[in-house]
Order: structure tokens, then C-alpha cells, then sequence
């Protein structure tokens, strides 16, 4: 159903993708929005378990997409590294696809929250703090991987 990369001489390894999306704070977010066009969204995230998580309003263009429809695309991009010619850069990018769903339990809801706001809040006091201000105000997201593809490009 998905598409194997063409130049697979430059594809990363699920290990590689992995970490990228660890390390990464922000990727952007592509869903079918209103009148099928496509709406993509730069956003804040957290990986983990194979499960990519962010948090929305609870009223939106964006969730009435997901709600609309639940697949869609993620994109990550490495910061990138200036290369030995002084003018080119070196970067890693991962693109995934998957189900899109809100995440109503609220243990889990707090658990996400708190793996989004530890990667983001210098301090556990001040994710906590923030939880308890605002999670009522928020929904939580999880885009489910079913396909993951890395790439290695050196732009010139």
C-alpha cells in the first residue's frame, strides 16, 4: 500500500528514524482538511512506542480534520549539518503515515501529556504545573505508525 523509496541508497534504518524522532521537538502534521485540500500544521510532539503525540485545542481546523477523516502524514527534520564545502547542507528527514486518533482515557491522556510536557518544560515541577492548568483545556492526539520511512539527503 505504501510506496518503497526510489533512492533507497539514502534510506535510514527504523533505529535511525527512531531517534530522529526522539530528538527532534517539532515536525509538522498533514491531514485532509476542508474542501479536500490538504492541511498541514507545524507542531510540538513526543515519540513513543510507535506512537507519535501532540495536543490541540478543543475546537479547531485541525481536529475537525482528524475527526473528518483519521489518516495522515507526519514530517520530521533534523536540524542539519553545513558541509565540508561551506555552503551545502547534510540533513535527515522521516516521513510517517498512520491513524489518527483522540485520546479520551484519562490516564493516558495524563501519561502523554506529561511525556509531552517533560520533553518541553525545563523542569518536572513546571510539567505538572501546566497538567494541572490546562489539561482540561486540551486534546491529546496519537498518530499511530503504520509506515515509517527515513532519508539521508545532501542538499546541493
Amino acid at each position: 500500500m505504501f510506496r518503497e523509496m526510489r533512492r533507497f541508497k539514502q534510506q535510514l534504518s527504523k533505529e535511525e528514524c527512531e531517534a530522529i524522532l526522539r530528538a527532534q521537538k517539532r515536525g509538522t502534521l498533514a491531514v485532509l482538511g476542508d474542501g479536500s485540500y490538504p492541511y498541514a500544521v507545524p507542531l510540538n510532539f513526543v515519540y513513543d512506542s510507535g506512537c507519535i503525540y501532540f495536543h490541540s485545542a478543543l475546537q479547531g481546523h485541525k481536529l475537525d480534520a482528524i475527526r473528518s477523516c483519521d489518516k495522515g502524514s507526519f514530517n520530521v527534520i533534523s536540524d542539519g549539518t553545513l558541509s565540508d564545502d561551506g555552503w551545502s547542507y547534510l540533513f535527515r528527514s522521516v516521513t510517517v503515515f498512520g491513524r489518527l486518533r483522540e485520546v479520551t482515557e484519562e490516564a493516558e491522556r495524563t501519561e502523554k501529556l506529561r511525556l509531552l510536557g517533560d520533553k518541553y518544560f525545563p523542569t518536572a515541577d513546571m510539567t505538572e504545573s501546566d497538567i494541572k492548568k490546562n489539561a482540561r483545556r486540551c486534546a491529546v492526539i496519537e498518530l499511530q505508525i503504520e509506515h515509517m520511512t527515513g532519508k539521508r539527503v545532501h542538499e546541493r
